[in-house]
């Protein structure tokens, strides 16, 4: 018996951007065979479904869309001009599901997979590269994307899902969010060396209170911790300068322009005299994030406990 195709589609107007990917997606497959094959039984055992299961998926994919994709002849068939547009596009399709598939298998494998792994600016120079370059003694085959930024931004780029595990200061402490303290840093009050205190050692960071300060923008970790630190000896320093990188900071405190509080440099900059803090207590700590819940890939999982194994010696000296 003839199949009575209906006249209209059984997808509504107003659902239709919805449904037609629920509709479209599981068989597409069956469509590609079916149209590849030219005959349903032929495409029925590659695909190792039962025939009539086939011819139906078909006649509904017809229905749905409200277009005849193939003319019949028995259980032969071959493709209308409108059933040949849609192959096209339902290979393409299927080849970037097959594309999709072949990458998160890849990013997944244990000895080549990827680690999506953010770090601070001031983690760029010598902390990450030294921690890299450990790992993959024992790991040599696994990649990395790396994303160098401020603590916020990775850890709302953790959320996204662009990161596995980034290395921030201050921990956070947020419910979504597993945290490990891995190290702390000590800060140093840096002024220039013709600065009235460049003769001293150490010093309490309250006789700082009448400087200007040279900073990072608010939502670096650094920046916060300089609030608190100033805060806790008793005054608001006065800004003169918000920047994105430790090392201009450095710069900027040699040519005069402030004092600054930073962690030690990976090499020695002239101009600047790099003075311990006595009070309030002056470190950073760093610690590990990642979400919660969110299971880990092999490499992954690997890269997190080496980390979690460095806790005190993260930083080199």
């Amino acid at each position: 018996m003839a199949h009575q195709r209906s006249s209209q589609p059984r997808l509504s107007p107003g659902s239709y951007e919805e449904d037609i990917r629920a509709v479209l997606a599981p068989r597409l497959a069956y469509f590609e065979a079916v149209a590849r094959h030219e005959h349903v039984t032929r495409a029925a055992q590659e695909l190792g479904v039962p025939q009539s299961t086939l011819s139906r998926a078909m006649v509904r994919l017809e229905d749905d869309l409200g277009v005849a994709l193939f003319a019949r002849k028995g259980r032969t068939v071959s493709l209308t001009p409108a059933g040949r547009t849609f192959l096209g596009s339902a290979e393409r399709a299927l080849e970037e599901v097959e594309k999709a598939a072949d990458s998160v298998r890849a990013d997944a494998d244990p000895t080549a997979g990827k680690v999506a792994f953010g770090f601070l600016h001031t983690m760029g120079s010598e902390t990450v590269p030294a921690l890299i370059r450990a790992f993959r003694a024992d790991h040599p085959r696994v990649r990395f994307q790396l994303v160098q930024n401020y603590g916020e931004a990775m850890i709302e780029r953790l959320r996204a899902g662009g990161l596995d595990l980034c290395l921030t200061s201050p921990v956070p402490d947020a419910p979504d969010l597993v945290t490990r303290r891995l190290d702390e840093q000590r800060l140093r009050l840096v002024v220039p060396d013709d600065h009235r205190l460049a003769g001293r050692r150490r010093i309490r960071l309250a006789e700082a209170a009448d400087e200007t300060f040279v900073t990072l923008e608010p939502g670096y970790g650094l920046r916060r911790i300089t609030d608190d630190l100033c805060a806790e000896a008793g005054f608001v320093p006065r800004v003169a300068f918000e920047g994105e990188e430790a090392e201009t900071l450095r710069g900027l405190v040699a040519a005069g322009l402030g004092v600054a509080l930073l962690p030690p440099p990976a090499v020695a900059r002239p101009g600047v005299v790099e003075l311990t803090v006595t009070a309030p207590r002056a470190v950073r700590e760093i610690g590990v994030a990642w979400l919660d819940g969110h299971p880990d890939t092999a490499p992954v999982a690997a890269f997190k406990k080496f980390l979690l194994g460095r806790r005190g010696s993260l930083l080199p000296g």
